[in-house]
């Protein structure tokens, strides 16, 4: 026999699964995301190689040069994640980059050098970066959670003009997303459960690291980045923060 108890009952079961459902804070990845890695690397390559004056070689082409600042970045942070080399933080891996790079085009002055060094410091906001992330802090509290060391991030939102309620640095858990130390330090901050802590990327791998701690995940679409695959779920997919913050909005 059914009576009012079990309505009752049912009612809170929906009304327990709504609450635990409800995001409470939005963590937004940096690199790619908020600003124009790529972009900014190549303006910064392009710089260098221009300041040489000479006609750049097959092997000085800006995409070439890219090509190499990335697959170092890209093979000590996986050789880190390995455990094949103790933790560094983004700026010596930067330097690391820039050098090679400078080896390859023959660039040898030392303030051009340590300039390309310094790239990640530079690089430009999406065009909907700054307004999206400051209609998303007018609801909820907003975090940044980056590879950048504490002092290119410092920098670097300045120089975008990313205004946070806090910005934290892989630097912190000596690691690089995917690792779930990483992603902890967003938990811990947010101050409550995994599941009302939503990771906004432009990078799959990263929401997919996200979802390994329980978070809840956002792909926005960006020009460069890492897009989902047919087995990847989820919980939004947006073509902008504005579209996002419109969507939660409305959930």
């Amino acid at each position: 026999m059914s009576g009012t108890g079990d309505v009752e009952a049912e009612a809170e079961v929906e009304v327990e699964v709504e609450v635990e459902s409800t995001v409470e804070v939005v963590v937004l990845d940096v690199l790619g995301t908020m600003v124009d890695e790529s972009g900014g690397l190549r303006a910064a390559l392009a710089e260098a190689v221009s300041a040489l004056g000479a006609r750049p070689s097959a092997e000085m082409t800006v995409e070439h040069l890219l090509e190499i600042w990335q697959s170092h970045v890209e093979r000590e942070q996986w050789r880190m994640g390995e455990g094949e080399r103790a933790y560094a933080n983004s700026e010596v891996i930067d330097r690391e980059a820039a050098e090679r790079v400078a080896v390859r085009a023959g660039l040898s002055d030392p303030l051009s050098i340590e300039r390309l060094a310094e790239a990640a410091q530079r690089l430009r906001p999406w065009g909907d970066s700054v307004a999206g992330l400051a209609r998303l802090a007018k609801r909820f509290p907003v975090l940044g959670l980056s590879h950048a060391s504490r002092g290119v991030l410092l920098r670097l939102n300045a120089y975008a003009g990313l205004r946070w309620h806090q910005v934290l640095s892989g630097e912190e858990a000596r690691a690089y997303k995917p690792a779930p130390e990483v992603y902890r330090l967003a938990v811990e901050a947010a101050g409550c459960p995994p599941e009302r802590v939503l990771m906004v990327a432009a990078h799959a791998w990263d929401l997919r690291g996200a979802q390994s701690v329980g978070m809840r995940t956002a792909y926005v679409q960006r020009p460069v980045g890492d897009p989902p695959r047919s087995t990847d779920s989820f919980d939004w997919r947006v073509e902008s923060l504005d579209e996002l913050a419109t969507e939660l909005q409305a959930a």
